[in-house]
């Protein structure tokens, strides 16, 4: 026999058996048959458990309820949750001890709601709870977001004299974090008299979670020591608040040579999303030598993650090998997703649309995340009756309820390729209020196509829906300037002003020897950029470059808007990467917002006078530039 890996030791089980294996009618004590089930708990031996079960039946026992506690607990233990109910319910007499092992049995296995329904059962017979019954209640009340449930919960327990208890404490903190109560969470980690590993972890998941990464970065550094757990949820609450050079930085300590806690595979998932944040493609590669090295590359979700980090890197044929390495078994939603997704991004809509096909095939049902994906590839390929019928499909052929975001990728469609009547009449028939993303993608679409009228009506409804955000302003205030209409533009300004409208200010970054350089739109820059950029113009408009100033939105002189356009920060970021790399090398770029026209012909011509593939990904996908070309084909 085996448990979790390691056999049972054989002397220990003949030790456990004896009694058992005499022939009947000798007598058998429960007590005997308690002590067995009670080994096999938590061991995988349910097969094991049910022959015994049956040898019991046959001896004509019938369980009482210690002997049935310790049968729930196996058989809930092992994921046979039908017969760990059926146990408990036909249990003659109840206690405290049966009670708490149909909880955790339904706790373990998620059943919350069963599990609140059996801690009803529990206190209104009167029974008290104690340091086991409450970490699964409150457990499942956490699942389930049941504030005031747990804050009822929290009283008892205090009554129940468990205030100093570290499992309650943990897991009220972790409740309070999970019902976004915050400050009372704070309020029982300060008062715990004693605090074990997982009570600090807890909290500093919870300040993660709210995005107060400075506190959890002070109880972090506070922490008397640390687990994986605590590394772990440092790196992941860094990546996903969008501190990916952080993140690296904590995944860098765990793995000096004085570090007492090393990465695993989990630390390896919650890494590589801040590669592909940061577009950090060599960095990827490195963590993916040292999963490859520890064995963590062999694991699903590090194959998942890898898949995920090249797309977002920029490679895409690094991401489908990575994809293609997973085992049939292990290419699950998540898996086909995050490809049709890395295929979307590069617009690549036919093979995103191919992909899903693939997808069907094995049998895998599609979810909304799926669609989202595969519409926004048919967006960025121009795809756009392969795009309308896929979303038809959605609710007819897989049942999938479309989202304000699926509105959202078929406006974008229908925008994109100049059908801006369709895409706003599809906005008025939708069965749901159209919300900011709906309103955004008409408004892109109506400023490529110069549709002053829509893109009007399109940034109004985003000022309310919106009013902080400084993108629709700056979008509508580049056409009136285009129209030359500098009373709108001025009218525009003062209602920013007025509401405190802050510019989101364009910024690019680029990866050279594992470092990140940052640029913002504007920035004065080394004399080395400077003079670089100073000579470009002259040298692309050799080539036929004309500089879009229209993309310059002050009303200044047309010297003044071409200078202004060479100080975006994508320009500053391409000029820095050729300044400092060697000739050929590709560069890696990536912008916080959109590109912008002019940066966009700009950079085609830098490709081909300088001889260099140049990546750029923006805020909606990536475009490679070669030898004058981008691969978008202009249709972005």
């Amino acid at each position: 026999m085996k448990c979790d890996g390691q056999a049972l030791p054989r002397s220990a089980m003949a030790v456990l058996l004896k009694p058992l294996l005499k022939p009947h009618p000798a007598p058998v004590e429960p007590s005997s048959y308690a002590a067995v089930f009670q080994s096999f708990t938590g061991k995988s031996l349910l097969r094991q458990g049910k022959q015994l079960h049956a040898r019991l039946v046959l001896g004509g026992l019938s369980p009482a309820a210690f002997l049935a506690a310790k049968m729930v607990a196996m058989y809930g233990s092992s994921g046979d949750i039908d017969s760990a109910a059926r146990i408990f319910n036909s249990a003659g007499t109840l206690t405290p001890l049966l009670f708490n092992s149909i909880i955790r049995a339904f706790t373990l296995y998620k059943y919350s709601e069963e599990t609140l329904r059996i801690y009803s059962r529990m206190h209104s017979l009167n029974f008290r709870a104690d340091y086991f019954t409450y970490p699964f209640v409150l457990k499942s009340m956490a699942d389930l977001s049941f504030l005031s449930s747990g804050k009822s919960a929290h009283a008892l327990s205090m009554k129940d004299g468990l205030n100093s208890d570290i499992y309650v404490g943990t897991s009220l903190i972790d409740m309070y974090v999970k019902c976004g109560e915050l400050a009372e969470a704070h309020k029982v980690f300060d008062e715990m008299p004693l605090k074990d590993i997982s009570s600090w972890n807890a909290l500093i998941s919870g300040n993660m979670r709210d995005g107060i990464v400075g506190v959890a970065r002070k109880l972090f550094d506070e922490m008397p020591w640390r687990n994986i757990v605590s590394w772990t949820s440092m790196i992941s609450g860094y990546t996903q608040n969008g501190f990916a050079g952080d993140a690296l930085q904590i995944f860098d300590e765990m793995r000096k040579d004085g570090s007492e806690v090393k990465p695993n595979w989990v630390t390896i998932t919650s890494i590589l999303p801040a590669c592909g944040q940061s577009a950090a493609l060599d960095r990827g590669r490195e963590i993916h030598c040292f999963a490859r090295e520890k064995g963590f590359d062999s694991h699903p979700s590090v194959q998942t993650a890898l898949v995920g980090m090249y797309a977002k890197c920029g490679s895409l044929p690094e991401a489908r090998r990575c994809f293609d390495t997973l085992n049939p078994d292990a290419k699950n939603l998540v898996a086909w997703n995050t490809m049709i997704a890395a295929y979307a991004s590069h617009g690549h809509g036919l093979d995103a649309a191919t992909m899903f096909e693939e997808m069907i095939k094995a049998g895998i049902r599609p979810d909304g995340i799926t669609f989202t994906a595969l519409l926004s590839g048919c967006s960025h390929s121009g795809l756009v009756d392969i795009g309308l019928r896929y979303f038809d499909a959605m609710s007819s052929m897989y049942l999938i309820e479309k989202s304000p975001e699926h509105y959202a990728c078929v406006v974008d469609l229908l925008g994109r390729a100049g059908r801006l009547s369709e895409a706003y009449e599809l906005i008025l028939r939708m069965p749901v209020l159209a919300g900011a993303g709906v309103w955004g993608s008409l408004l892109a679409a109506s400023r490529s196509h110069r549709n002053l009228e829509i893109s009007e009506l399109a940034a109004k409804r985003l000022f309310d829906l919106e009013p902080g955000n400084s993108a629709s302003y700056a979008v509508l205030s580049n056409m009136y300037a285009e129209a030359g209409m500098w009373d709108e533009v001025d009218k525009l300004r003062d209602r920013q002003k007025s509401q405190n409208v802050k510019k989101n200010p364009g910024c690019s970054w680029i990866e050279l020897d594992g470092k990140v350089h940052f640029f913002l739109a504007g920035d004065a820059s080394t004399d080395k950029i400077n003079a670089f950029l100073e000579g470009l113009p002259e040298k692309m408009k050799a080539s036929g470059y004309a500089p879009d100033v229209s993309c310059a939105l002050h009303d200044v002189s047309e010297e003044e808007k071409e200078r202004s356009l060479m100080s975006h920060s994508e320009k500053l970021a391409v000029a820095f990467g050729l300044i400092n790399t060697a000739p050929g090398t590709a560069l890696r770029v990536t912008k916080n917002i959109r590109i912008c026209r002019d940066c966009h012909t700009a950079i085609k011509f830098i490709s081909k006078a300088y001889d260099r593939e140049i990546v750029v990904r923006d805020v909606n996908r990536f475009h490679f530039f070669k030898n004058g070309v981008c691969s978008c084909s202009d249709y972005w």
